[in-house]
């Protein structure tokens, strides 16, 4: 049985009026950073302190998973997900997807130039549905990227998913 969705976001240089509607548009209640360090020079909008500020306002709940789940590991992120950390990192994401719909952010607009990919992986292998989020009108759901099993996602929920 598949779980989910769970979605995948970047922010890259979405100003706020533009990340909320965004999430919203997709029906998201939670949004999970999993940044390690969620804060941007070039993109102040996108930092931890500025989320928290304005998504609960806008009625989004922000909860940061860096520490457990955030890209830049030392020996590099793939064999990070084999740890037990990034496991548990994992288990609390899904018991937060598990009681709202959720997306996990990221700065990088493409999920397959970042660690957001290996999270995805590891979603979809525990029967997860993980669709990433490209804008308001494009979204596409994971594929397995080593050809293993792809698991049925059957129809969309009525969340403004667009597959």
């Amino acid at each position: 049985m598949t779980r989910g969705p769970v979605w995948t976001v970047g922010h890259s240089t979405l100003r706020q009026d533009e990340l909320v509607p965004l999430l919203k548009g997709y029906g998201i209640a939670t949004l999970v950073d999993v940044r390690s360090f969620p804060r941007s020079r070039k993109n102040p909008q996108s930092s931890r302190e500025e989320l928290e500020r304005v998504l609960p306002a806008a009625g989004i709940r922000y909860v940061w998973l860096g520490k457990e789940i955030g890209g830049f590991r030392k020996g590099g992120y793939e064999a990070y997900t084999k740890t037990q950390d990034f496991a548990d990192g994992l288990t609390r994401l899904e018991e937060i997807a598990a009681g709202s719909p959720t997306a996990f952010l990221c700065a990088e607009k493409l999920f397959f130039r970042c660690h957001r990919r290996f999270i995805a992986e590891a979603l979809v292998r525990r029967a997860w549905q993980v669709i990433h989020i490209f804008d308001a009108e494009r979204s596409q759901p994971h594929k397995l990227r080593d050809g293993g099993a792809e698991l049925p996602f059957g129809e969309a929920p009525e969340s403004g998913i667009r597959l």
